[in-house]
């Protein structure tokens, strides 16, 4: 759990919460930083399968480990605000030491951990524990920067970037920290490790017909997460919240995570994880396309009440979707190959939805920008409702 959310702290989580802030201190717009993230997902496109079968092969904690050093040095290098080229190399760099070497081995372990009977439970506790560890390194991040900002220079562009650098190195050291506990704590599993992963083998993987199905209840969910990033730039720019309010809501989403996903996985162990799927879908489309209303109608509770549902919808359908690769009986010693075989399909969106998405915010009206993202959430909630369906009847034919 601790690994599983360092390891994104500095790509995501801290432009999550401070994105204001994240823009303005390293002179970027929001198309510039969406393109960064487009490089950051090209690089792991590349990386998903390659990282897969790279995870049947070797020791989880040796990948871990050395992965989450690696990614902590790009922190040290970020803080000495380097220009956008450096920026964009930034981040094709954390594509590679966040995916190729960690995100299949992470699941694989996960999957393991949780057995034939516990796979709802597994992924559930992962990915509930992961927001948790986010949400306390969000409120340690804002603690950090309120303390940092004195009342009266809250606006003064060198206070706010001196105070979110110390948020940075911060941030760089505990993703070291957690790099070396990996490496010393952590123990190898001995089940699930195959050192002969062949072509046949590959190809064995997509002869199950549910596979295509979860890529694109995945790529419909991912698409989902990655919009909760521009909740507190939404409520900064659209409803009135200043710069600390908007990332005191991210934090407070953050929050939400754990709750959800811990939840939502004891729940699908019981319930069949497509008929959570299904129901966690339905909650993100309500909520999507009630957010822009919330606006429109003056009225804050409405906000208050869609983010909620929203966030939680989003959440519930991250923490158990790779549940369902145990559920459709995807042997261990391929399940690094299967995670990353659905994962090039299912993030997808890390390629284009940060310019497209930036490209909305920069050239039309703020208003009209993010009616837009809510939109094309609104109508991929409906893809994934489609495809939980069909999932669900596989599964249970």
């Amino acid at each position: 759990m601790l690994a599983g959310e360092s390891i994104f702290i500095l790509p995501f989580v801290l432009p999550r919460i401070f994105r204001p802030t994240y823009l303005s201190s390293l002179d970027i717009n929001n198309t510039e930083i969406g393109t960064c993230f487009s490089v950051y997902g090209t690089v792991a496109l590349i990386s998903y399968l390659f990282g897969g079968t790279l995870a049947d092969k070797f020791s989880e904690r040796k990948l871990m480990g050395t992965a989450l050093i690696l990614t902590s040095l790009g922190g040290f290098y970020i803080y000495t605000t380097p220009n956008y080229t450096g920026l964009l190399f930034l981040y094709g760099y954390w594509g590679f030491t966040s995916i190729f070497m960690f995100w299949a081995a992470m699941l694989k372990a996960t999957a393991i951990w949780g057995g034939n009977n516990s796979q709802g439970k597994a992924f559930g506790i992962l990915d509930g524990g992961r927001g948790l560890v986010g949400a306390s390194f969000g409120l340690l991040g804002v603690l950090v920067f309120s303390m940092l900002i004195p009342e009266e220079s809250a606006e003064d562009p060198e206070v706010l970037l001196h105070a979110f650098k110390r948020v940075l190195i911060i941030s760089s050291i505990i993703v070291l920290g957690v790099g070396m506990l990996v490496l010393v704590l952590m123990k190898d599993s001995k089940e699930g490790v195959s050192q002969n992963i062949s072509i046949k083998d590959v190809l064995s993987v997509l002869e199950y017909k549910f596979l295509w199905w979860i890529m694109i209840i995945i790529f419909c969910g991912y698409l989902g997460y990655k919009s909760t990033d521009f909740l507190p730039q939404y409520a900064n720019e659209i409803l009135g919240y200043n710069e600390e309010e908007a990332a005191q809501l991210g934090t407070v989403l953050l929050y939400l995570r754990p709750l959800t996903g811990i939840s939502i996985g004891f729940i699908a162990d019981k319930k069949g994880v497509s008929n959570l799927l299904l129901l966690s879908f339905t909650g993100t489309l309500i909520g999507a396309v009630t957010i822009p209303l919330s606006e429109l109608l003056s009225m804050s509770i409405l906000f208050i009440a869609s983010i909620g549902l929203f966030g939680a919808g989003v959440y519930a359908i991250r923490a158990i979707y790779f549940a369902a690769l145990r559920e459709g009986k995807i042997p261990y010693h391929l399940m690094g190959t299967a995670i990353g075989i659905v994962s090039i399909i299912g993030y997808l969106p890390d390629v284009f939805y940060g310019p497209y998405t930036g490209h909305l915010l920069d050239n039309y009206p703020i208003n009209y920008g993010f009616q837009m993202i809510f939109a094309t959430v609104s109508f991929f909630a409906l893809i994934g409702i489609i495809a939980s369906f069909r999932l669900k009847k596989l599964i249970n034919d």
